[in-house]
């Protein structure tokens, strides 16, 4: 494969992305060596590093095949939507086939990844790879769409903690329960944008269903659960100063994005998608796994 075929393909999954999604894949994996280390139960028959790289290719692979499955998907309302029409499919830069061809080649290398990391991933697989690409189907026929994203990228930190120990427990659960709804939230400010398109097109939305205002009001209440998680979160003991103040930032940058947008303005909303939530996601994180550590040393 040449660069400008690779470059094409990693436009074609948005890399830059995975910025909301891998830093809370940290979250869990670290949650996980912290719980394997403490209750000295070597589950993982793998070197750490080893393991982290592993789950790694997990997160890219899963991401690769859920992003351009929903492009390959989407293809024919990418050509008609103005916003969307310079995207690789519809610009002629890459064929449907090779889309479907490349999520396809993702889906089987999450899968055999998951079989080096435990029994357990592996059997959890199928499942994780039929919510994250059935997302794809669901703007055609409800306006929760944007939860089933949600849950989607949710799965990051707990799928991670259980390739570091084979269990499952309340903490991840509830950072997954966080990125469900915070990601579900920011998708709403997103899909602003195309509310009059989807209306034409019959596609599913809550801006769409809402209007742009009440849309807004529904992106706020998702905003304030996971705010709410946040704290929840924060009450275990063993969390210290650094998750404090980066619980501050992530909320702030929460409220931030919202002061951003407005019904009759969305001249911002890339600020508010892209550079709020992906900063809030790396410094929340990054406070996160600095308790984690300093706490275990």
């Amino acid at each position: 494969m040449t660069m400008a075929k690779l470059r094409n393909y990693l436009s074609l999954v948005k890399f830059s992305h995975t910025i909301f999604a891998m830093p809370f894949a940290m979250v869990g994996f670290t949650l996980g060596w912290r719980q394997q280390t403490t209750h000295s139960n070597a589950y993982t028959k793998y070197p750490l590093l080893f393991s982290l790289f592993l789950v790694i290719l997990c997160m890219v692979f899963a991401r690769n095949a859920a992003m351009s499955f929903n492009r390959y998907l989407d293809r024919s309302f990418d050509a008609l939507n103005p916003r969307t029409a310079i995207r690789e499919i519809p610009a002629g830069i890459l064929s449907g086939q090779q889309v479907l061809l490349f999520t396809v080649i993702n889906s089987i290398l999450f899968m055999l990844t998951t079989w080096w990391i435990n029994p357990l991933c592996l059997a959890l697989s199928p499942i994780a790879l039929a919510v994250i690409l059935f997302y794809s189907y669901t703007k055609r026929f409800t306006a929760l769409c944007h939860l089933v994203l949600g849950l989607g990228l949710s799965l990051a930190p707990v799928g991670s903690y259980l390739a570091i120990t084979g269990t499952f427990a309340l903490l991840p659960i509830l950072f997954s329960l966080l990125v469900l709804f915070w990601v579900a939230g920011f998708d709403i400010i997103y899909a602003l944008q195309d509310e009059e398109f989807d209306k034409h097109h019959q596609l599913h939305s809550i801006p769409a269903a809402l209007g742009k205002k009440n849309a807004l009001h529904v992106a706020s209440f998702l905003h304030v659960l996971a705010a709410l998680l946040v704290c929840l979160i924060g009450i275990n003991d063993i969390f210290g100063w650094f998750f404090a103040i980066g619980s501050g930032a992530f909320i702030g940058l929460l409220i931030y994005q919202h002061s951003l947008v407005k019904p009759d303005d969305l001249s911002k909303v890339n600020i508010a998608f892209m550079t709020s939530n992906g900063i809030a996601s790396i410094i929340f994180s990054a406070s996160v796994i600095a308790d984690l550590l300093i706490k275990q040393y």
